[in-house]
């Protein structure tokens, strides 16, 4: 089932590359199908185009936390507690990766959303852990706007490139 879904999904991005969902659905796909190097590799490819996937991020955690790359765990960890602080999962997993202790959580829990950057724990142990700010909540959507008007201001130069050298050679 799980290699048919996968075969559905590589050709639905053969058409569509950039489709999130999909692409996202596709390292699912080659986790359950034990093959975390394409899960990995997909999944990393769809959290570039969106950063605040928490699906993506989840599948990455299971992935980096096997592979013993805590950081990398850490960072999607990261990225989950900073759309919702209290996730029950992200948090355990970092405290397992020693991104925080538990004393050091419940100070955290009693602030609301938004107003802890928990990336920013450090994860060295004879460092002390830091709390910083998180940037705005709306981040992650100006990075998406952002990447679209990059992609519509590219298209309308390659455009106006073929315009122009179409009226150059009919003269």
């Amino acid at each position: 089932m799980w290699q048919e879904a996968a075969g559905v999904l590589e050709d639905g991005l053969k058409y569509y590359p950039g489709f999130i969902t999909a692409m996202v659905a596709l390292g699912c796909a080659y986790d359950h199908m034990e093959q975390p190097a394409k899960a990995q590799a997909i999944l990393e490819e769809s959290i570039k185009l969106s950063p605040e996937n928490i699906r993506a991020h989840r599948t990455l955690i299971k992935i980096y936390t096997s592979q013993g790359r805590s950081d990398s765990a850490l960072r999607s960890c990261a990225v989950i507690l900073a759309v919702n602080p209290r996730d029950e999962e992200a948090l355990s997993v970092q405290v397992a990766c020693g991104g925080a202790t538990k004393p050091e959580l419940a100070k955290l829990m009693p602030l609301p959303p938004r107003e802890l950057n928990v990336s920013a724990v450090s994860t060295n142990a004879q460092q002390e852990p830091q709390v910083m700010p998180l940037p705005s909540p709306h981040a992650g959507v100006v990075v998406q706007l952002e990447a679209w008007l990059r992609t519509i201001e590219s298209r309308r130069l390659d455009r106006q490139a073929t315009t122009s050298s179409d009226a150059k050679t009919s003269q």
